[in-house]
């Protein structure tokens, strides 16, 4: 298995994110899972959560890829929220799942991300570059697009596929 997958968390479902990462699947020829599709919620120390989409979906992404990229818009200098709350829920892979979350070891993580800037400070990547190294993850890179830039005159090489 050699396979990636975008996976995209943004507010807008059909927004600059999606816009981004559908031009780059193309290219590509890369599975598109977007986090809009699920129900999930915030991580829980209780685990009352246990039975939304989360674990369904995080097993089938395991399951079925190699390296996951991770597609967010820059929110208040952060990752989205929706990602934010996919990746808080990585906890419950190390409480509740653990040999789920074990199975994380060995993939290779990257992001996308986009904003009205051309560039982006590297602080934003650091949530994913730790979380890449925590899990066992290997961080391939990032790449930053300018959501006002019109695709065809975006450099779609990601030197990490």
């Amino acid at each position: 298995m050699n396979k990636s997958v975008i996976i995209i968390g943004s507010s807008r479902k059909n927004g600059n994110t999606t816009r981004i990462a559908d031009a780059i699947a193309d290219q590509y020829n890369i599975d598109i899972i977007n986090l809009s599709d699920y129900n999930f919620s915030y991580y829980d120390y209780e685990s009352k959560n246990k039975n939304d989409d989360f674990f369904i979906l995080i097993k089938s992404i395991i399951e079925k890829y190699n390296t996951l990229i991770f597609a967010t818009p820059v929110y208040w200098y952060s990752m989205s929220g929706i990602m934010k709350v996919f990746f808080d829920r990585f906890s419950d892979l190390l409480r509740i799942e653990k040999e789920t979350g074990r199975k994380l070891r060995g993939k290779n993580m990257a992001v996308i991300s986009n904003s009205h800037d051309d560039e982006l400070e590297n602080d934003f990547y650091i949530p994913f570059q730790k979380s890449a190294d925590y899990l066992g993850m290997k961080y391939l890179g990032e790449k930053h697009f300018n959501a006002d830039t019109p695709k065809e005159k975006q450099n779609l090489e990601l030197a990490f596929i």
